[in-house]
């Protein structure tokens, strides 16, 4: 069932090693349990969207090039998240400062192929309909 998200979720990559968080700027002053509440907009990386440890995305020039000096064997590196676009959204059932709601449903594409995902929302509290 759909959960609203706010700052201090816990994100993972399909390409990284180690879960992330999500902080979320109270910019919107909308608080859901003490946090300030999650839109689709909160994808910027290395403001809302933090590292995930370690990057095995062969897409990623890094990687790539860390794999080519190692005669092929994938060499993950330091993830820096490549986020550019918003969350992808559903069905957007609640609007906040005119964007849709960031719920644990959505995902977001980093531009070296990795899907993000929401782990956990930061609170159980609020249950969308």
């Amino acid at each position: 069932m759909p959960c609203h998200v706010v700052n201090g979720a816990m994100l993972a990559c399909s390409f990284g090693v180690a879960p992330s968080s999500l902080v979320v700027l109270p910019i919107n002053r909308m608080l859901s349990s003490n946090q300030p509440a999650a839109t689709i907009q909160d994808h910027i990386p290395m403001t809302h969207i933090m590292p995930f440890g370690m990057c095995s995305s062969p897409s990623n020039p890094q990687v790539a090039a860390a794999t080519a000096a190692a005669m092929g064997v994938l060499t993950p590196q330091p993830c820096i998240p490549a986020t550019t676009s918003p969350w992808v959204t559903g069905t957007p059932t609640m609007v906040l400062g005119s964007q849709p709601c960031l719920d644990n449903t959505h995902t977001c594409m980093c531009m070296w192929g990795g899907v993000v995902t929401v782990v956990s929302p930061g609170q159980m509290t609020e249950v969308i309909p």
